[in-house]
C-alpha cells in the first residue's frame, strides 16, 4: 500500500517541487512552521557560484552560521559560497537589536539583489536559513536555487519546543541520531530529550562504571518476538542485541545539535526502570541479587529499582552525573522519576530504616527524598531538574521542572506550586501510536494519535490560568521505541507528525490553519521523496464515529485529508468508488459491519476499508447515567459509550469508558417496558497498564428507576496477574422479566497485587458496551 500511495503522491505533487520549475509555488513558500508574517514580493533571489556571505556583526557569532548555509548550499549544487562584503548577489547575516524577536526570532528580506537575515544571535540567523532551506532542492541536481521574493517576521511561541526519542529499548545509531536533529532543526523545535537509560538497556559510556556498558548496554536478542510476549531470559543466554554511544560520539552529537540550535536534554533515569544499572552493580538494588540477562520484554521479577536506603546509590549516581554533566552543556537534566515501583522499598531493611531516621511517613516520601537530594546535588552544579509528573508524589523537589505524560493534570498541578511545565501528553503527542489504520499501518504499541490530532493540540489546558500559563516552558512528542527497531520504521512514526507539532510550538494560534497546512504538507513530501525518507503519505483511514440522538443511532464518517470522497458499504463488502458514497450520517437500526474508504480524484487511497461492526439489541442508542463518572481521558465518544453498537477492542484508547478506584455504575433507560433474558457487560484486562477485569458484575432490573431487583452476579475466574491482554464478556442468562430500567454494577479490584508496578493502589475498570436481549 506504502508503493501506491508514494507514487500517487509523485504524480499528483510533481508541480511543487523544491527546485522551483512553477513560478506560482515560488511565490508561495510552503514554509513550516508558518511565520508570524510573510509578505510576498514579485521578485526572487539566484544563489549561484558569485554569491558571497557577508557577515554584519559579531563575527565570532555569526561564522559558525555562515559556515552552517555554506556547507548547506554545497551540500545541493557545486557551489562554494565565499565570506566577504559586496554591493550585489549578496547575504548577509546581520546582528540586531531587536526586542521583537527575542532569542530564536528573525526577520527575512529576499528580493533580487540579495537577501538579509537579522537576528539578535545565531539562533535566529540560523531558523531564517532553515526558512530559505525549506524553498531549495532537498538533494544535489541541476535546478536553479531560486528563493522567491518575500519579507518575513518570525519568531516561537513557545521556549521549549522538543521531540524525545528512546534509544534504550533500541539502539539507533549516531548517524540516525544526527537524522533525527536534523529534523528537528528544519522545522524549528530546539530541543532533543535523549532517553539514554532504561531497564532494557544503559547507552552512554561513563568511565567510572565500566560495566554499565560492558554489561547493561546488551541483552538477549528477542526480536522476532513481539515485545510485550517476551519472556525472562534464560541462564548462560547470551546477550548479543544493543550497543552503547561513547563520550567522544556524544561529544560529537552535541556540537552537531549546537550548530543547529538545537540542545540535547540527556535522562539518566531513576530511582527506578534501571535494570540495566543494576544487571553490571546488583549491590545497588535492595536485593543485591545477581540478575539474569536482559531481555527487552518481561521485566516483572526483575530487580529494577535503586536502593533508596542504600548510601552507596547516591555516592554511584553523583559519579555517573558528574561525568554526564561534563558531556552536555544543557542548563537541563532530566532524572525520569517515574513508574517506581515501590514494594522493593516495603521490603527493604535499609529503605525502612532510611524512613525511619529521616522522618517519612511512606514510600512516595522516600522517593520524594530520593528525588529532592539528586536534585540538590545538580544545583549544586548549577544545573535544573527534570522529572515525569510522578515526581510530584510525595511532595516536589524545590526546583524541579514538571514533565506532564498522563494527560495534563501534574503539569497543571505543578504550575499552581509555581514550578516550571511541559506538556508531554500521551495523547496526542506520543508518536510511538498508530497515525493512521492500524490496518496497513506497521506495528505501534497502540492508542491513535493522528497527524491532525496533532496539530490541532493546544499545549495551554483551558483550566490553566493566565497566570499559571507563565510557568508553561512548552511541550514536545515522546517516541518510546518498543515496537521500533529499524530507521525506517522510526522515520515513518515521526513524519509527518513532528511538523504538526513544529507549527503547533512555533506558530501563534491564530495563524493555524489545517487546509493550508495541509496544502504546504504536500511540497515537503516531495522532499522526503528526494531525501529517500520513510513518511506516513497521509491519514486516510475514514474513521467511523457512532452518533446517538434521541434514541436512534447513526454513523458520521470522517477523514482528516481535505478533498475527496469517501464511499461505504453496510454488508460487509469491499466498498469500492461504485459503492454508495458519503453525504451525510449513516442510519443504524440493525446488526450490521460498515466499511468505507476514502478516493482521491476516483483512486481509491489505501487497499485497507475502515470497518466497524455495529451489535444492535435493546440497549442500543438508549441513554445512560452513571454514579461515578468515567475518567476525562477515558471518554470514548461520549457518555452513552456503553450503547453505542461498537465492541471495545484491545486498544486502550478507542471506545472504553475507565474507571480507576471506582465502581462503574451505570443505569440504562430502555424508554419503555421491554423484556429482558440476557445481559451483557464487555470489559478489558490489561495488567501492565492497571486496568483489572471488575471482581465482579451484578445486574439488576427496575419498572420505576428506583425499586432495583437483583437479576445476577457474574464472577470470573481470570487471575488478577494474567499479563496478557484480554477481553472478556460479564453474561448474565436469567429467566426473562420486563422492565425499563437495567442497573449494572462492575466492582473494581481495590488494590493491584504484589509485584505489580502499582502495588497496593486501585486497578481500572475499563468498561464497553452494554448488551440487552430478549
Amino acid at each position: 500500500m506504502k508503493a501506491l500511495l508514494k507514487t500517487t503522491f509523485f504524480l499528483s505533487l510533481f508541480c511543487f517541487s523544491f527546485n522551483g520549475y512553477a513560478q506560482q509555488e515560488l511565490e508561495k513558500p510552503s514554509i513550516i512552521p508558518q511565520p508570524v508574517s510573510l509578505r510576498l514580493l514579485n521578485d526572487h533571489f539566484l544563489i549561484n557560484n558569485e554569491t558571497v556571505l557577508e557577515l554584519a556583526g559579531d563575527q565570532k557569532e555569526l561564522k559558525p552560521a555562515a559556515d552552517f548555509f555554506i556547507s548547506y548550499i554545497k551540500g545541493i549544487s557545486d557551489y562554494t559560497l565565499a565570506i566577504k562584503k559586496a554591493k550585489t548577489n549578496v547575504i548577509t547575516l546581520k546582528k540586531v537589536n531587536n526586542p521583537l524577536l527575542g532569542e530564536e526570532g528573525y526577520t527575512l528580506l529576499v528580493n533580487k539583489d540579495g537577501i538579509q537575515i537579522a537576528a539578535n544571535g545565531r539562533a535566529g540567523i540560523v531558523y531564517g536559513m532553515q526558512s530559505i532551506f525549506q524553498t531549495l532542492p532537498q538533494i544535489q541536481t541541476n535546478a536553479a536555487l531560486q528563493i522567491p521574493g518575500m519579507e518575513i517576521t518570525d519568531y516561537p511561541r513557545f521556549k521549549w519546543r522538543g521531540m524525545h526519542l528512546d534509544v534504550a529499548r533500541h539502539f539507533f545509531s549516531p548517524d540516525m541520531v544526527k537524522e533525527y536533529i536534523d529534523l528537528m532543526a528544519s522545522y524549528k523545535i530546539n530541543t532533543f530529550h535523549w532517553h539514554l537509560v532504561d531497564d532494557q538497556g544503559w547507552r552512554i559510556e561513563i568511565k567510572k562504571y565500566p560495566a554499565l556498558t560492558d554489561v547493561g548496554a546488551w541483552r538477549v536478542d528477542q526480536n522476532k518476538r513481539v515485545w510485550s510476549s517476551r519472556p525472562l531470559a534464560k541462564p548462560g543466554e547470551p546477550a548479543t542485541y544493543g550497543g552503547y554511544y561513547t563520550q567522544k560520539q556524544i561529544k560529537e552529537i552535541i556540537e552537531y545539535a549546537a550548530i543547529r540550535n538545537v540542545t540535547i536534554v540527556p535522562e539518566i533515569e531513576m530511582p527506578g526502570h534501571v535494570a540495566s544499572a543494576i544487571a553490571a552493580y546488583p549491590q545497588l538494588s535492595c536485593s543485591q541479587h545477581p540478575q539474569l540477562p536482559l531481555t527487552g520484554g518481561d521485566y516483572g521479577p526483575v530487580a529494577a529499582n535503586y536502593c533508596a536506603g542504600n548510601e552507596e546509590v547516591y555516592t554511584f549516581l553523583e559519579d555517573v552525573l558528574t561525568e554526564v554533566l561534563a558531556l552536555f552543556p544543557s542548563k537541563y537534566i532530566h532524572i525520569g522519576g517515574d513508574e517506581v515501583n515501590k514494594t522493593a522499598w516495603k521490603n527493604c531493611p535499609k529503605c525502612q530504616a532510611r524512613m525511619k531516621t529521616s522522618g517519612l511517613k511512606d514510600e512516595h516520601e522516600l522517593q520524594s527524598y530520593f528525588i529532592t537530594r539528586m536534585e540538590k546535588f545538580l544545583i549544586s552544579k548549577q544545573r535544573r531538574m527534570i522529572g515525569w509528573d510522578e515526581i510530584l508524589e510525595g511532595g516536589l523537589a524545590p526546583e524541579a521542572t514538571v514533565m506532564s505524560w498522563r494527560g495534563e493534570a501534574g503539569g497543571i498541578e505543578a504550575a499552581k506550586m509555581k514550578h516550571q511545565v511541559i506538556m508531554t501528553p500521551s495523547n496526542p503527542v506520543y508518536f510511538d501510536q498508530y497515525q493512521a489504520g492500524p490496518e496497513g499501518e506497521p506495528m505501534a504499541i497502540g492508542g491513535f494519535n493522528s497527524l491532525k490530532e496533532v496539530y490541532h493540540y493546544e499545549p495551554v489546558p483551558e483550566e490553566m490560568t493566565v497566570e499559571d500559563a507563565k510557568y508553561l516552558l512548552g511541550a514536545q512528542a515522546n517516541v518510546w521505541t518498543e515496537y521500533i527497531v529499524t530507521k525506517s520504521h522510526l522515520e515513518y512514526m515521526v513524519l509527518p507528525r513532528m511538523l504538526a507539532l513544529g507549527e503547533v510550538l512555533w506558530s501563534p494560534a491564530a495563524r493555524k490553519n489545517w487546509v493550508d497546512f495541509s496544502d504546504r504538507l504536500k511540497y515537503h513530501f516531495n522532499g522526503f521523496d528526494q531525501k529517500g525518507y520513510h513518511y506516513s503519505p497521509g491519514n486516510y483511514t475514514v474513521a467511523i464515529k457512532p452518533l446517538i440522538n434521541q434514541g436512534k443511532l447513526s454513523a458520521e464518517l470522517l477523514v482528516e485529508a481535505t478533498k475527496g470522497d469517501i464511499f461505504y458499504t453496510l454488508n460487509g463488502d469491499q466498498p469500492s468508488t461504485a459503492s454508495l458514497k458519503y453525504t451525510g450520517p449513516i442510519s443504524i437500526d440493525s446488526t450490521a459491519t460498515l466499511k468505507a474508504i476514502y478516493a482521491l480524484d476516483g483512486a481509491l487511497m489505501g487497499l485497507v476499508p475502515a470497518k466497524q461492526s455495529f451489535v444492535f439489541d435493546l440497549a442500543t442508542a438508549k441513554k445512560v447515567n452513571y454514579v461515578n463518572p468515567q475518567a476525562k481521558i477515558y471518554s470514548a465518544d461520549g457518555p452513552n459509550s456503553l450503547t453505542d453498537g461498537i465492541r471495545g477492542t484491545t486498544s486502550l484508547q478507542q471506545y472504553w469508558h475507565g474507571f480507576n478506584g471506582k465502581d462503574l455504575i451505570a443505569t440504562i433507560d430502555l424508554g419503555q417496558q421491554s423484556t429482558i433474558g440476557t445481559a451483557t457487560l464487555g470489559c478489558l484486562q490489561n495488567y501492565d497498564e492497571w486496568v483489572i477485569l471488575p471482581q465482579w458484575v451484578k445486574f439488576e432490573a427496575s419498572a420505576d428507576g428506583v425499586n432495583f431487583k437483583e437479576l445476577k452476579t457474574v464472577n470470573h475466574t481470570v487471575p488478577v496477574d494474567e499479563k496478557y491482554t484480554l477481553l472478556h464478556d460479564f453474561k448474565a442468562v436469567f429467566k426473562p422479566v420486563t422492565a425499563r430500567y437495567v442497573r449494572v454494577t462492575a466492582k473494581v479490584l481495590d488494590a493491584l497485587p504484589k509485584g505489580h508496578s502499582g502495588a497496593g493502589l486501585p486497578a481500572w475498570i475499563f468498561a464497553d458496551e452494554i448488551i440487552l436481549t430478549k
